[in-house]
C-alpha cells in the first residue's frame, strides 16, 4: 500500500551537526536538486562559532538552512519545519527555533553518554519527553551508514564520515527530490574516478623554445599593436 503524499507549497529544512559532518556539502546538495526541480528558493549557511572546535561541543556546530517553495520567496525563513540533528549538540543549539509541532529527525547513534554531556545535557532528551511537542523520528544514521558500506573497501572510519549523504538521500527521498546530479557529484568526486581522469588526459604538446620566449615576455610586440578591426574610424 503506498503511503499517501502530502502537497506542500514551501518548506524550511535545516541541517545541523557537527564542523566536520558535512552540513554545508549535504545543504549544498539538497539545493542544487531543489534548483534542479525548478523551485525558488534561498539558503542561509552557518558556520562554526569557532575554528576547530571539539568535536560534539556546542561551539563546533555548524548548520545550513534552505527554504525553497513554489512561489517567489526572498528570504531563507526564520523558524524551520524540519531540523536534522545529526547530534546532541545540534540539537541542544538549534532546537529552540523549531517551534512546536515541528518535524525533528536525530541521529540516534550519537546520543550517547558521552555526547550527551559535551552538550550540556543532564539526562537524554529522547527519553526524558522534553520533545513531546515535536513530531521526532529517531534515525540510526551512523549505523545504517555502516551497514549500506559494508561490502565497500572503506574504513569503519570513512563510513561514518558518509553519514550526512545517508541523511542527504533520506531528506531527498522524503521531499521527492532528483539524485541524479548528487549521485554524478560523487562518482567524479571520488579518488578513483580522479585518478581515472588523470590518466585518460591527453598528454600535452612540446614546448617550443619561441613559446617559451612568448611567455617570458608576456607584452610582446604583437600583443602591444591595436587590431585594425577594434580601432575607430576618422570621420
Amino acid at each position: 500500500m503506498a503511503k499517501p503524499v502530502e502537497q506542500l507549497d514551501q518548506v524550511i529544512i535545516r541541517f545541523a551537526g557537527d564542523s566536520g559532518d558535512g552540513m554545508q556539502l549535504t545543504g549544498g546538495r539538497f539545493t542544487s536538486e531543489t534548483a534542479l526541480f525548478g523551485n525558488d528558493l534561498s539558503t542561509l549557511p552557518d558556520f562554526p562559532a569557532e575554528i576547530r572546535a571539539p568535536a560534539g561541543s556546542l561551539p563546533g556546530v555548524s548548520g545550513f538552512q534552505i527554504h525553497y517553495a513554489d512561489h517567489d520567496i526572498l528570504t531563507p525563513g526564520d523558524a524551520p519545519h524540519v531540523l536534522v540533528a545529526m547530534n546532541p549538540a545540534a540539537l541542544r543549539t538549534n532546537l529552540k527555533d523549531l517551534p512546536p509541532g515541528g518535524t525533528l529527525i536525530v541521529n540516534s547513534d550519537a546520543f550517547n553518554e558521552r555526547n550527551l554531556q559535551k552538550a550540556g545535557y543532564s539526562a537524554n532528551p529522547l527519553e526524558d519527553r522534553t520533545l513531546d511537542d515535536y513530531h521526532v523520528h529517531e534515525v540510526p544514521l551512523t549505523s545504517l551508514t555502516i551497514e549500506a558500506l559494508k561490502d565497500v573497501d572503506v574504513t569503519k572510519r570513512e563510513a561514518e564520515r558518509s553519514k550526512n549523504m545517508f541523511a542527504l538521500g533520506l531528506m531527498s527521498w522524503l521531499y521527492t527530490r532528483p539524485t541524479e546530479g548528487t549521485l554524478t557529484f560523487i562518482t567524479r568526486s571520488s579518488p578513483r574516478s580522479r585518478r581515472s581522469r588523470r590518466r585518460t588526459r591527453a598528454p600535452s604538446a612540446p614546448v617550443t623554445r619561441s613559446a617559451r620566449r612568448a611567455r617570458a615576455s608576456p607584452l610582446s610586440t604583437r600583443s602591444r599593436r591595436p587590431s585594425s578591426r577594434l580601432a575607430p574610424t576618422a570621420t
